[in-house]
């Protein structure tokens, strides 16, 4: 039971709402008057809601009786359990407090087991402290105001309580649309803004505001994982030691969680991750679209928080932006996607810092010492929303979202098994550390704030690329997709791979069991299992030997999975076209190595996270001294490099993998289309015209084989193909425009030349093992045979 110490007056805020929790009261209050004789005690009892008038007059009252008094809030707190889930339900959908037994069982409950209750109190205060609060934070007069405002002190003392009995994860904000409503802050800067009312700014805080349960923080997380478990293993995959050091950090700071997005689960596997880690939930943001039927109470009970798409409207963003500063301010947490919207592509999108400007306005402010960005990645064995992917890339519409949508998605979501979720919590970014102290000289710079923002968004997506763990899906499917559609044996898929294994080993990439197990024959059977028919590989296994390819029809769901993968080998494969370009290259070799892996950085820069200038020569320097012969006084990668087109031949052969053809392909063959389109093009071009003939080129290239795949028609990489071109400045009016767009195409097509060359160096490698492997098995049958002849 609850205790206070005090040898003053007291006055009790009793929140009590039934005859069982008055008695429960009561007995409390008699005890706290046998321990504390000398202390007036009295009591105010406070119903549920905005207090009836008498209620409100009377604490007025006592407030304005002696300044010196200490208010003591108090409630009745029940342990949670008893009531059925079915039961909870009802109560939730009804609006009734799901961890306070009705009323007609509480006496029945409480006779069983009289544990099950006990009254708790909140950290007492002075009328006196409590008023110079409410001066400093409101501009407030009207003594009513002051008596609702120690009311929702009293409310959030008494939470703060609960939290501790309950646990972190039921660290929920309340009465935010009053405490901004009252803030001195708040209505200063309303006064700023032509048109701007109390009223209209109410109604804006109302469409923002959560109205989080703690049943909700349990239920959510509940129904989130049965929709994912009907599709995915429920056990989602953690690294302990990262949850642990996100914890500590948590207890400390706010934090504004930014996952990696692909598909609509990840909005309900952030939750899922929070709750069953006992970690303090997150406010997560939303598009408004989302906001549907039953769906959006039901996520706003869970912490939803609905946007607007469009922050045209000035007041609309400075509500949003007091709102996020009053969130942070009070140590809750944020969440939403850092690339503001699903990849549908399967690489990483580049960083919006829309609503991270509003985080970093509340940190100059003051409102935190410091703001901690969490990097969260979110990945997947398989998805089925691919094939949804696919029909953008061809150039498709968006569904819009809707009750039949959902039920459609829910329902795909048990139409197979699609293996594991992968979430990973790598080391925060600090917020401090970017923007400097609050209210320092970045406060009162824009620019400045904006660039340590890009920085921090581009720390943020380096951190969770590092992190995200490559799968087999990804590795499959890449290794299929450089056939072109030729089926392959187990055993061709299996000692292929090897090489990739071998090479993220080497780097100490992040790896799944998955991946693991394609060291086996077993494993790489496994994950094309997990893949076939149609999903994305197509097994034809009626002749004497299972083969496995992928069909034209499914190349752009496989690249999904493929560009997974490829921030794993993107600086190797880098390599191997700087090297190709090296060999032909007239002069300086070692300085044409270079300038061509800064000219392939550009140019990619769009559709790649990259390390800065001089780490990224400095990566690439690590990849190619791997690669140094073993001789002790053999000349090292510099001195080869230079020595003309017979040594770099030599070390590409030697290279193991040689991957630039199977991961950037597909990229520079859309960059090579938008640029041949463009030829054909006025100087200003509309973006929906351009991909529109891109789409019809490309087709056409694709029946005439002078491209090698379908992936390369694709919506989704003309949309960055036509971003590189306006970074070449191809998009603008000019004299020399139509020859600068054609060397443009012709310099893409000179890239995609030197891709030939590697890749033909790595179908060599692959026949050459093939003739060895053959070669050996027929040594071995010969030998059996011969055994089996002399014991006959």
């Amino acid at each position: 039971m609850a205790s206070f110490d005090t040898a003053d007056d007291a006055l009790v805020l009793a929140s009590v709402s039934s005859p069982a929790e008055r008695e429960l009261l009561n007995d409390w209050l008699q005890r706290q008057r046998r321990e504390h004789p000398e202390s007036n005690v009295s009591v105010l009892e406070i119903p549920e809601g905005d207090p009836p008038p008498g209620v409100l007059a009377r604490l007025v009252e006592e407030l304005e009786a002696d300044e010196d008094r200490t208010v003591v809030p108090v409630r009745v707190f029940w342990v949670p359990g008893g009531l059925p889930t079915r039961s909870k339900v009802v109560a939730l959908i009804s609006g009734r407090d799901t961890y306070r037994p009705p009323e007609i069982l509480q006496h029945r409950i409480l006779k069983r087991d009289p544990s099950r209750a006990r009254v708790v109190a909140g950290d007492p205060a002075k009328v006196s402290e409590l008023r110079q609060q409410w001066n400093d934070a409101t501009t407030g007069e009207n003594p009513r105001e002051f008596a609702h405002f120690v009311l929702r002190r009293a409310i959030l003392a008494i939470e703060r309580v609960e939290l501790r009995l309950l646990g972190p994860e039921y660290k929920s904000p309340k009465l935010m649309a009053p405490e901004i409503l009252a803030s001195a802050r708040f209505r200063e800067g309303l006064e700023k803004i032509p048109g701007a009312t109390l009223a209209k700014a109410a109604e804006m805080l109302d469409e923002l505001s959560t109205g989080w349960s703690r049943f909700s923080v349990d239920l959510i997380p509940s129904l989130g994982r049965a929709i994912y478990s009907r599709g995915f293993d429920p056990n989602i995959d953690y690294d302990r030691a990262e949850i642990e050091r996100m914890r500590h950090k948590l207890e400390t700071h706010p934090a504004v969680l930014l996952f990696s997005h692909r598909s609509y689960l990840d909005g309900v596997i952030v939750p899922v991750a929070m709750q069953e880690n006992r970690l303090p939930p997150v406010h997560t943001f939303a598009g408004i679209n989302l906001s549907f039927g039953f769906m959006g109470p039901l996520m706003r009970r869970a912490g939803v928080i609905f946007i607007r798409r469009k922050l045209d409207d000035p007041l609309y963003k400075y509500v949003l932006r007091q709102f996020v500063g009053y969130i942070v301010e009070k140590r809750f947490n944020l969440s939403w996607s850092i690339e503001g919207t699903r990849s549908r592509t399967g690489k990483m999108l580049p960083p919006k810092l829309g609503l991270m400007s509003y985080v970093a306005d509340a940190y100059l402010e003051g409102r935190s010492e410091d703001i901690l960005l969490q990097p969260v990645s979110i990945s997947f064995d398989q998805l089925h929303e691919t094939a949804e992917y696919a029909a953008y890339a061809r150039g498709g519409e968006k569904t819009p979202e809707g009750l039949s949508w959902l039920y459609n998605y829910i329902k795909a979501q048990g139409e197979r098994s699609y293996g594991k979720i992968y979430v990973r919590f790598p080391e925060a970014v600090s917020m401090r550390e970017y923007l400097g102290p609050p209210g320092g000289p970045t406060a009162h710079d824009e620019a400045a704030k904006r660039l340590a923002m890009q920085k921090m968004a581009i720390e943020v997506c380096w951190r969770i690329l590092r992190a995200t763990p490559v799968n087999a899906t990804g590795l499959v499917s890449a290794l299929l997709l450089t056939t072109r559609g030729t089926a392959l044996t187990l055993d061709q898929l299996h000692h292929t791979l090897q090489d990739s294994l071998d090479y993220l080993e080497r780097k100490g990439t992040p790896v799944t069991n998955s991946v693991l197990r394609l060291r086996t024959l077993d494993g790489v059977r496994a994950a094309l299992d997990a893949l076939s028919n149609g999903h994305p590989v197509t097994c034809i296994d009626s002749g004497r030997e299972p083969v496995w390819r992928i069909a034209p029809e499914h190349e752009h769901e496989a690249a999904f999975y493929r560009n997974t993968v490829i921030d794993a080998f993107l600086e190797t494969a880098i390599v191997e076209m700087a090297l190709v370009y090296a060999a032909h290259a007239e002069g300086d070799r070692l300085e044409a190595f270079w300038n061509r892996a800064m000219r392939l950085r550009d140019l990619l820069k769009f559709d790649f996270y990259f390390a800065e200038s001089s780490a990224f020569r400095e990566h690439l320097a690590e990849e190619m001294a791997w690669h140094e012969c073993s001789q002790a006084e053999a000349p090292n990668w510099e001195q080869r490099v230079a020595a003309g087109a017979d040594e770099i031949f030599a070390m590409l052969r030697a290279k193991r993998p040689l991957i630039a053809a199977a991961v950037l392909r597909p990229y520079f063959e859309a960059y090579e289309i938008v640029a041949d389109v463009l030829r054909d093009l006025p100087a200003e071009v509309d973006e929906k015209e351009l991909t529109r003939r891109a789409l019809g080129v490309g087709n056409q290239y694709v029946a005439q084989n002078r491209v090698r795949s379908t992936e390369s028609v694709s919506a989704l990489l003309f949309a960055t193909a036509q971003q590189v071109a306006a970074d070449q400045h191809l998009l603008e009016p000019a004299a020399d425009l139509l020859e600068r767009r054609t060397a443009f195409r012709n310099e893409l097509r000179d890239i995609l030349r030197d891709m030939d060359k590697v890749e033909q160096i790595s179908f060599e490698q692959f026949y050459a093992r093939e003739q060895e492997r053959r070669a050996m098995r027929q040594s071995a049958e010969h030998g059996a045979e011969e055994t089996a002849g002399s014991g006959t």
